[in-house]
Formats: C-alpha cells, sequence, structure tokens
C-alpha cells in the first residue's frame, strides 16, 4: 500500500509538471472551482503504536466524506491550488488491541485541505484534520478512556475517472489521546493510516 501511494504521489508531480508546461487543461481545474461539493464513502485502516512498550494496535474503518472548494487558484508554480474544508463520517471503526477488538466510530469535522492543480486526470493534495474516536471499550487497554481525539495530518492523491468523479489514495499520520479524560493517557501516539475512497463533484450553479 505504501508503494501505490508513493507511485501515485509521483506521478501526480509529473503530471502537474507537464501540465504546466503545455497549459494543458486539468480536471482538478474544471471539478474542483470554488462552492463546488464532493462526496462519497472511503475504507482504510493501518497501524498504532505506543511509546516504550511492545503493544501496538491495528484499525479498520468504513464511511464517508463531505467537501466543499472554498476558494478559486491561488498561488502559483508547483504551489498552485484551491482551499477546500471537508468532513468525514466514520460509523464503523473497529480497533485490534492487546485487550481485544473493540468497536466504535469516529467523526473528524475539521479536514483543511489544498487541492494542488496537478495533471489532467492526477492532482495530488494534503491536509490537516482534526476529530475524534468513540468506542465500546477503553483504548488503549486499561484505566484509560472510550473517547481519543485524533489531530493529524495527510497527503494524497486525486486519480479522476471522468468528468464528475474521482477515486483518491492517501496516507495520513494520527495522534490518538484522550486529552487526559481518564486516569491514565497513554494513547496512541502515532498511526499510520492509509485509506482509499470514490467521490462525486457536484459544480457550482
Amino acid at each position: 500500500m505504501r508503494l501505490i501511494a508513493a507511485a501515485l504521489l509521483f506521478l501526480a508531480v509529473c503530471h502537474t509538471a507537464k501540465a504546466q508546461a503545455t497549459g494543458e487543461p486539468t480536471l482538478s481545474a474544471e471539478l474542483l472551482q470554488k462552492g463546488a461539493w464532493e462526496f462519497g464513502p472511503e475504507i482504510g485502516g493501518g497501524p498504532s503504536t505506543r511509546y516504550n512498550i511492545p503493544a501496538t494496535a491495528q484499525f479498520l474503518y468504513f464511511g464517508g466524506r463531505i467537501g466543499r472548494v472554498l476558494s478559486g487558484p491561488r498561488l502559483h508554480d508547483w504551489r498552485r491550488g484551491r482551499f477546500e474544508m471537508a468532513a468525514d463520517i466514520l460509523p464503523f471503526y473497529k480497533a485490534y488491541t492487546s485487550g481485544g477488538t473493540v468497536y466504535g466510530g469516529s467523526f473528524r469535522p475539521l479536514v483543511c485541505q489544498w487541492n494542488f492543480e496537478g495533471g489532467r486526470h492526477v492532482a495530488p493534495y494534503i491536509s490537516l484534520s482534526g476529530g475524534v474516536l468513540f468506542t465500546t471499550r477503553n483504548i488503549p487497554p486499561g484505566n484509560t478512556s472510550p473517547v481519543n481525539f485524533t489531530p493529524g495530518g495527510a497527503f494524497g492523491t486525486r486519480v479522476f475517472t471522468g468528468h464528475r468523479a474521482a477515486i483518491f489514495i492517501e496516507t495520513s499520520v494520527l495522534h490518538m489521546s484522550n486529552a487526559d479524560l481518564g486516569v491514565r493517557n497513554p494513547g496512541y501516539p502515532v498511526s499510520i493510516l492509509f485509506n482509499v475512497g470514490y467521490t462525486w463533484f457536484k459544480r457550482p450553479k
């Protein structure tokens, strides 16, 4: 999965350079106009670790993403792009921990995303996010909390499949902490998660 993400990101950079050199119109410019909406399902997961403790956790989740482009094109050269605000709603969240399997749900209401101009069919993006994870039992196991906050960042790539849809693949790094809601707060300081989704675009009227 990491190799796929790296390959797509490399491809996106190459397409971006080509499009800028030739002045070729891009699907990202057509679809990610100011006021445009995007929405669709996503699935992902990956491992988490704890400081100085061999125990780790694995996560699997499924849900949906909705976003809206808030700006027209800004900046120049390879930095040129558009700003988008999005949210992830993940009603299915499964954690495989040293204390057993735990179920829950997550909500990331704040996803600040910069969509690079990209090439004709491929365009990268980066984002910062903040959210919360609710689980049926404490995680990490022990006298902790069933509520954990999940700030993080991600980089990803969209592959446009037509004039109104795209596949996206991204890698994110999250920090999970209960912010001292429990007696103990060991958290999962570093979580490396891989996410794949399919989104549709609704252009502004």
